[in-house]
């Protein structure tokens, strides 16, 4: 004798799967933006550290012309004569943010700061496109 699930078993388990989807779901879609904001904040706080050991061996921040790339191959070796042969980040590139943009590095008389423009890559913007800098993640 063959047993099986009849249609209301089947349309009860359905049901209980869509509630918990509906309940699941939501949190874990912005789960990721949050996780994508920390860990532009863990990589600016990474890139600040090696920024501080470049002043620390070279006596100052590099300009804002010389930008993040001053942190992995020597920008000027008349310049900085103490540069270390594998550069500050112990790797060949300055990394790229959570949605594969570029920080952007600005270097205003030794007040340095560090922006990563969000999701959208432009300027300004809101939730995931909001800007994000070096000074928000210090708090």
């Amino acid at each position: 004798m063959r047993q099986a699930f009849t249609l209301i078993e089947i349309m009860i388990v359905v049901v209980i799967l869509g509630l918990l989807a509906a309940l699941v779901v939501p949190n874990v879609i912005g789960q990721s933006e949050q996780a994508k904001q920390k860990l532009v904040c863990v990589q600016m706080k990474s890139l600040k550290d090696a920024l501080d050991s470049f002043k620390v061996q070279e006596g100052s921040y590099p300009t804002t012309e010389e930008g993040l790339q001053a942190l992995v191959k020597n920008p000027d070796p008349q310049k900085y004569k103490s540069y270390p042969q594998g550069g500050f980040l112990g790797s060949k590139s300055v990394p790229k943010d959570p949605w594969g943009g570029e920080y952007i590095y600005v270097n205003n008389d030794g007040d340095i700061d560090i922006i990563s423009l969000g999701a959208d890559k432009k300027e300004g913007g809101k939730g995931e496109n909001r800007d994000i800098k070096l000074s928000e993640c210090q708090k």
